[in-house]
């Protein structure tokens, strides 16, 4: 990402909070996995929105109006020794030449210095319950400011950062939107990779094995855990134990994406294991497809968030009442959510840095209208339970169809639209590596 981009975005957020107030966010914090081992580092995705700085034990303090130092950064000191174990620190002088402070300091100074710039501020914009080990040094030093008297300034409120900050994240820019492209591109190839290699007598792990390993030969990793569930796994939503043989005549469902330049691509498609869909799949996975294009379709600046999710629900309620697994009329059926049986998530979310990314969808308890620069997922799904009151050749079978869907001034973009949804294309395509 352009340094030019962390400046503007820096510059966004200071005009929101306006000249009396201090921004102060925190790193995130090495993670142990167990023992002496850790996971693999990943900044906090507002932390990084805003700096690009990618190391731990770091804060960024924004001070608006302050002739110098708007932009301040608490960082590690570099030290070479250090530096043989785990590579070298940028240090205060990095944080200047390379991440554009204004000014920076060592991390361990952030008690000495963070106190004196609070004082001279009336609000104070942090988001709480994030880094609590910080927020107990934070709410220390305004106590103490607060019990010296004797004239001494302190903030008047605490107000959350992420309400200001989140919203800013939910527009994309141009930068965002390629690293965005350039994720759904290398994610597509992946499943691509994934569906072709496939064939019956396979173990889940390994076919998740296909998409790491084109992850990995495009220098990024899995944006989340994978999901790769064959049959009646494929009816668990957050299915990842991936370890259950791949039998012949069963589906597989298979939602994964990765990350790139910090963002997130994801993606969810489902393939017979064996090239070939029966009757009853194919009657199933053309309804989903149905309300995937349906809920495309509502995607266009002006509509409100909940209107693709309003028109998936509807073609999978009719798609199912046509299947006979539903009875009634449909008006009522959607009125009394029976579809829920059989479709029990939301049609998508926002997508970003995080895949899950921030954003209200309400705003004063009305659904957000759709404008260009959000991004989000669509991902209608059906879900068949083993119950005996459903015939059995629909019985445990899961499908989902999900997309990537950038919003444009003129109605949408689907970003992972090289990768084929039509039944006809999936087939030609499952196992065709032989």
């Amino acid at each position: 990402m352009n340094p030019r981009e962390f400046a503007r975005r820096r510059r966004a957020l200071m005009r929101m909070i306006g000249k009396g107030g201090v921004a102060i966010l925190p790193a995130a914090s090495i993670t142990i996995r167990n023992r002496d081992v850790e996971y693999p580092f990943r900044q906090d995705s507002d932390f990084q929105y805003l700096t690009g700085f990618a190391e731990p034990d770091a804060v960024v303090v924004l001070v608006p109006g302050r002739e110098q130092g708007e932009f301040l950064l608490f960082c590690r000191d570099r030290d070479p020794a250090r530096a043989l174990w785990d590579g070298p620190r940028a240090g205060p002088d990095g944080a200047v030449s390379d991440y554009a402070a204004d000014a920076a300091f060592p991390f361990n100074d952030v008690d000495e210095i963070l106190p004196d710039i609070i004082e001279q501020c009336d609000r104070v914009y942090y988001t709480m319950g994030l880094q609590t080990e910080f927020d107990a040094k934070l709410i220390s030093w305004v106590t103490e400011l607060r019990q010296r008297g004797g004239g001494t300034h302190t903030p008047d409120e605490f107000i959350a950062l992420d309400h200001l900050l989140h919203d800013l994240r939910l527009y994309k820019s141009r930068s965002e939107i390629s690293a965005l492209k350039k994720s759904a591109k290398i994610a597509v190839g992946a499943h691509r990779r994934a569906m072709t290699h496939c064939r019956p007598g396979m173990y889940e792990y390994e076919l998740e094995a296909e998409y790491i390993h084109e992850f990995r030969s495009h220098g990024v990793e899995c944006a989340y855990q994978p999901i790769v569930g064959g049959g009646a796994n494929g009816c668990t939503l957050h299915y990842i134990e991936n370890n259950k043989l791949l039998e012949d005549g069963d589906l597989v469902l298979a939602d994964v994406g990765c990350e790139y330049d910090y963002y997130a691509s994801d993606i969810t498609r489902t393939w017979p294991v064996n090239g070939q869909f029966s009757t009853a799949q194919r009657e199933l996975y053309e309804v989903v497809l149905e309300a995937h294009d349906a809920a495309i379709a509502k995607l266009e600046p002006g509509r409100h968030w909940n209107e693709p999710h309003d028109a998936a629900v509807r073609a999978i309620t009719r798609g199912l009442q046509q299947l006979g697994l539903l009875k009634g009329n449909l008006k009522t059926l959607i009125k009394e959510g029976k579809y829920r049986k059989f479709f029990m998530h939301r049609t998508g979310h926002w997508l970003g840095m995080d895949v899950h990314d921030v954003g209200d969808y309400k705003v004063s308890d009305q659904w957000r209208l759709l404008e260009p620069g959000m991004v989000m997922t669509v991902e209608p799904g059906i879900y068949v339970p083993d119950l005996r009151s459903i015939p059995k050749r629909y019985r445990n079978t899961g499908i989902r169809i999900e997309d990537d869907v950038l919003v444009t001034r003129a109605g949408n973009e689907v970003l992972t639209a090289a990768l084929p949804v039509d039944p006809d294309e999936i087939e030609a395509l499952a196992g065709s590596a032989g």
